[in-house]
């Protein structure tokens, strides 16, 4: 028995039929997506940090997700981009990408995730989401190679899924995953750097 009606899943496949042009405006995006906005973009977002994308997407997801993040912190219930981003366009090819390659998953996910912990998935909850967000955001700026977008991508991918689910338990898996993802993020730099010394 399904306990949100759409699932993730079901909105993501809907939001893909629902663009008919070769081009997608993110604004479009936001308006579709109405009150559950912020967790299926943090999907929409996160999914390409962990598969492969043209380069130059992760910090252009970077910058969405920080504002994002930030107007979940500011407690906002309505989703603001600025008009430059708004009208911003991906293609749909990489549009159907995202859903095709993450929807087997988010459905295997979807028959464990129900509302629980609501403490965790409440007002005060979703503004430390926002800002853990915001750090995720400014992370996926970085230039980190071999893989550095995937940990910071990942652990939004959790957010997102326990924000729309409702799941406080999927949320914590989040923040898991977030200080997870940022100990990884030290030790590549670390590495990086040592390596650059080692060089020089």
């Amino acid at each position: 028995m399904d306990h949100r009606t759409p699932r993730t899943s079901e909105l993501l496949a809907a939001v893909l039929a629902a663009q008919e042009q070769d081009k997608v405006a993110i604004g479009d995006l936001v308006n579709a997506l109405r009150n559950r906005a912020f967790g299926i973009l943090f999907l929409i977002f996160g999914i390409p940090n962990c598969i492969p994308m043209p380069p130059g997407i992760p910090v252009i997801c970077g910058i969405i997700l920080g504002l994002i993040g930030l107007q979940m912190v500011l407690g906002r219930q309505e989703l603001w981009l600025p008009e430059s981003i708004a009208k911003r366009t991906f293609s749909r090819a990489m549009l159907e990408a995202i859903v095709t390659r993450s929807r087997p998953w988010i459905e295997r996910f979807e028959k464990l995730s129900r509302p629980r912990l609501e403490q965790f998935a409440g007002p005060t909850a979703r503004r430390v989401v926002g800002a853990t967000v915001v750090l995720l955001g400014f992370i996926l700026l970085l230039p980190i190679p071999f893989l550095g977008n995937l940990p910071p991508g990942f652990a939004v991918c959790i957010f997102g899924l326990g924000l729309v689910e409702r799941d406080g338990l999927v949320i914590l898996a989040g923040f898991g995953a977030t200080v997870l993802g940022l100990l990884v993020t030290a030790l590549m730099t670390w590495a990086i750097w040592q390596g650059a010394i080692a060089i020089f």
